[in-house]
């Protein structure tokens, strides 16, 4: 049997401060009525503290990752560090979490595919693994969005929040692991979700900072609309390629960024909504956090054998369809 790339241990991190909708609404101009109705969301998390960054949260994620499979920093081959929020411009958040973790017989790099850069890594990392050289592919995945966000602008801070996930990708000759994956972009996408200044176009200036243009800019119902027709179609793609019917689908795994975006992707792929991972409600949108985060939350629900297809859709414009056969059972 061919040599597949598998999921065999998850982590997880969130930050303890919970920024609920009731709070937003003594900050901007918004009401939990209408965060929910059109989103879902009904708090968030967000990193407190001076100099943490998405690195803090994605080391947290890999220490409790490597307590549950019994493991050190010294056995991982490869870290892919997913996130559109690294620590510092130029040095890499990946190299810096293999120094924090102890991965000193491993290469890292960063991966920025905003809100799909989970499914990037994933795809990245199974090809690793297929090629038999490597063992064990570490995938850190998370967002501090709180630092790109703008607390005055009512479109963008209702929607993010903090959080990182981790996974451990391992060979696997049973049959499970990564089957298929359709990636895709459009960079026709990024005048509609993006940050103006601090990339070479429009170096950081005193102007620029003055300006607010170092925050998420997003053009919402632009956004919307592409997310729900490519995630939808990517979904039951990739579902049509492998010849699975909905009764075959164990779970859906959507990126968490609108509860109407996630219910239309299900509803394309005719998946009940008991098959559909949900945390959007407690964690918003952590943009490469979600995927990762939702395997953390649902880990004991899945079996071995379940077949699962994740979804996603992001910045640039980003997205794609993962199908995956877990691996193990519930501990």
């Amino acid at each position: 049997m061919a040599l597949r790339a598998a999921i065999t241990a998850i982590g997880g991190y969130i930050p303890e401060f919970r920024l609920t909708n009731e709070i937003l609404e003594t900050m901007v101009d918004t009401s939990d009525e209408w965060i929910t109705t059109r989103t879902g969301i009904k708090e968030r998390r967000i990193l407190k503290g001076e100099g943490l960054g998405m690195s803090y949260m994605g080391i947290k994620a890999v220490e409790e990752l490597f307590e549950k499979r019994g493991i050190d920093g010294s056995e991982i081959d490869v870290v892919i560090c997913c996130t559109a929020t690294s620590d510092m411009p130029v040095a890499s958040s990946a190299a810096y979490i293999c120094n924090k973790i102890g991965a000193k017989n491993a290469f890292g790099f960063d991966l920025q595919a905003a809100c799909s850069g989970f499914l990037y890594g994933l795809a990245t990392g199974s090809h690793y693994i297929e090629s038999g050289r490597y063992k064990k592919v570490l995938i850190v995945a998370g967002d501090k969005m709180s630092s790109i966000i703008d607390y005055t602008d009512r479109t963008t801070c209702v929607i993010f929040g903090d959080g990182a996930g981790a996974i451990l990708l391992e060979p696997n000759e049973e049959g499970y692991g990564v089957q298929d994956s359709i990636l895709r972009s459009d960079g026709y996408g990024r005048e509609f979700l993006y940050i103006k200044a601090g990339g070479s176009m429009y170096p950081a200036s005193a102007e620029t900072v003055a300006k607010r243009e170092h925050y998420v800019h997003q053009e919402g119902q632009q956004v919307f609309k592409f997310a729900v027709t490519n995630m939808a179609e990517v979904s039951a793609q990739i579902m049509e390629r492998n010849n699975l019917t909905s009764d075959d689908v164990n779970w859906l795994v959507p990126h968490q960024a609108n509860k109407r975006i996630i219910d239309a992707t299900a509803q394309r792929m005719g998946i009940g909504s008991e098959k559909v991972m949900l945390n959007i409600h407690r964690y918003g949108n952590t943009t490469n956090g979600t995927l990762p985060l939702c395997l953390w939350d649902y880990e004991k629900q899945l079996k071995k054998g379940d077949n699962l297809i994740f979804s996603a859709f992001g910045g640039g414009f980003t997205w794609g369809s993962v199908y995956l056969t877990w691996a193990y059972n519930p501990s």
